[in-house]
């Protein structure tokens, strides 16, 4: 007989089916479902499932083992292009007779000051080459921003960024180059193809807790006082009252 009734792999899905998660909108809920995998970083995959080794001909099954990366707290508030930490060993003074020793493979960091268009801000941001190489290939950091998905930018500063960016196209904020407009009507028409409704913009980015929070809040509502209530049901009593008893006309006499 099994230990639990539903398998432990399910019950992150099975959170999102009861209680206020079961409230939250549907496509935060596909968004949170989806697992895709991420784009590779600290390998090379082969592109096919078999190959011929070189060395006798045959052909040999090959798989594209991701490496195991591990993202500290820091990466989150910066943007690291999908490159983390990788945990592994060495062997002491490179003798492979010796005992082997932990090690830690860690990036290159910088730190950038970069521009949004649609923000009209300059951020100063820990970054890798990798990120800057990324940039560069988008053609700038809000298409970087944009048309990176979240499994790829690894940063909760990037997708906070991300559902800025969305949330000012999909209101087309006039607050951007309140004195140019010709420079905002640019702005916008060069990003149009990534605006999305405002109420999905809302909700780009923001973690399980951060969301049932704000799905909390919009259903919150204050306290209506007893009295308030009663006044209301004995209006309605009287006025159903008043209509179904019957109506007396009094008729005038003749002067």
């Amino acid at each position: 007989m099994p230990l639990h009734k539903f398998p432990v792999h399910m019950w992150p899905r099975l959170r999102l089916r009861e209680g206020l998660c079961s409230r939250l909108p549907a496509h935060f809920l596909r968004s949170l479902e989806e697992k895709r995998t991420p784009s590779p970083v600290h390998y090379r995959p082969h592109g096919a499932k078999f190959k011929i080794n070189p060395k006798n001909g045959r052909r040999e099954r090959v798989q594209d083992v991701p490496v195991p990366l591990y993202f500290p707290p820091e990466s989150q508030r910066g943007l690291w292009g999908g490159e983390g930490w990788i945990l592994g060993y060495r062997y002491a003074n490179n003798d492979k007779l010796s005992t082997r020793v932990k090690k830690v493979w860690k990036p290159q960091l910088f730190e950038r000051e970069l521009y949004s268009e649609i923000l009209d801000k300059k951020f100063t941001v820990t970054v890798t080459m990798r990120t800057l190489d990324l940039i560069d290939q988008a053609y700038g950091f809000d298409f970087y921003i944009l048309k990176t998905p979240r499994e790829d930018l690894c940063s909760k500063f990037g997708m906070d960024l991300k559902r800025g960016m969305l949330l000012r196209l999909a209101r087309q904020d006039p607050q951007l180059h309140p004195d140019d407009p010709e420079r905002r009507a640019a702005i916008y028409s060069k990003y149009k193809d990534f605006v999305i409704p405002e109420e999905e913009a809302e909700w780009v980015g923001l973690t399980l807790e951060e969301a049932m929070e704000k799905q909390r809040l919009l259903e919150e509502k204050d306290p209506v006082p007893l009295f308030k209530i009663y006044v209301e049901e004995l209006v309605e009593q009287l006025q159903q009252q008043a209509l179904s008893e019957p109506a007396v006309v009094q008729k005038r006499a003749p002067s």
